[in-house]
């Protein structure tokens, strides 16, 4: 991975577990699954190809919105400041100003549109295996205040990039980062409900660690640093060298 797509995997993952997300994937997985809460919490034999196979419909719908955003973001920034030392500063305060959101020194307001009215819309009209796609496409366009910030922050970074393919190669990073931890939850239910319970207690430690590692990079990429910090993201999680 360069040094931006693995820092847009490791936002994807944070975007994961905020307090926003985490708490809705059992609502997320029975929605998509058409099975109850209890039915996966309890005994019942349920068809788990099924629901991994409708947890990666949902990935791609909303995997589909974020990497649109990411050429589209990248396309813009080609257009208009190619290039420039300008667009440069501007891609680091944007997420100077959403990593001091996502570490509590003020609100910004992201939820731009409600999330359970497009769930309630796409469920009325489609059925099947496409309605697992829908609603990660209604969840990519209403993403939660929490996701709203990280996913700001890298589509400020793949404004600055050369080329529109590097753009989507980057919001596919941040996609991936969020889907396979959805997947694998859809896939056992009983073991994410374990992990939840573990790691429930430091959601807030990791987001604020998230918020310093946006910090850090938007102060990276206004200094022009920003390949530094990818030493030091791959020393410390060096798996990220090995995805793709």
């Amino acid at each position: 991975m360069t040094t931006t797509s693995s820092i847009a995997f490791l936002a994807g993952l944070i975007s994961f577990l905020s307090p926003c997300v985490l708490p809705l994937i059992p609502g997320y997985i029975s929605y998509i699954s058409g099975q109850t809460l209890n039915d996966m919490y309890g005994d019942k034999k349920i068809n788990q190809r099924k629901i991994l196979f409708k947890a990666i419909l949902f990935s791609l719908g909303f995997s589909t919105i974020f990497v649109s955003l990411g050429a589209t973001a990248s396309l813009i920034g080609q257009s208009f400041l190619k290039g420039s030392n300008e667009l440069r500063l501007l891609a680091g305060v944007i997420v100077i100003i959403f990593s001091l959101h996502i570490l509590g020194f003020f609100n910004l307001k992201f939820n731009l549109w409600n999330i359970e009215d497009k769930l309630s819309k796409a469920a009325k009209f489609s059925s099947g295996l496409a309605l697992p796609f829908l609603i990660g496409v209604a969840f990519g366009f209403g993403w939660s205040p929490c996701i709203g910030p990280i996913l700001g922050s890298i589509l400020a970074l793949a404004a600055i990039e050369d080329t529109v393919n590097q753009g989507v190669l980057l919001l596919s990073s941040y996609s991936l980062g969020l889907a396979i931890p959805f997947v694998l939850s859809g896939y056992s239910i009983s073991k994410f409900l374990y992990f939840k319970k573990k790691i429930t207690t430091h959601i807030r430690t990791i987001n604020v660690a998230g918020g310093i590692v946006l910090l850090l990079t938007g102060i990276a990429i206004m200094t022009g640093q920003l390949q530094v910090l990818g030493f030091f993201i791959l020393e410390y999680f060096p798996f990220l060298g090995k995805i793709g």
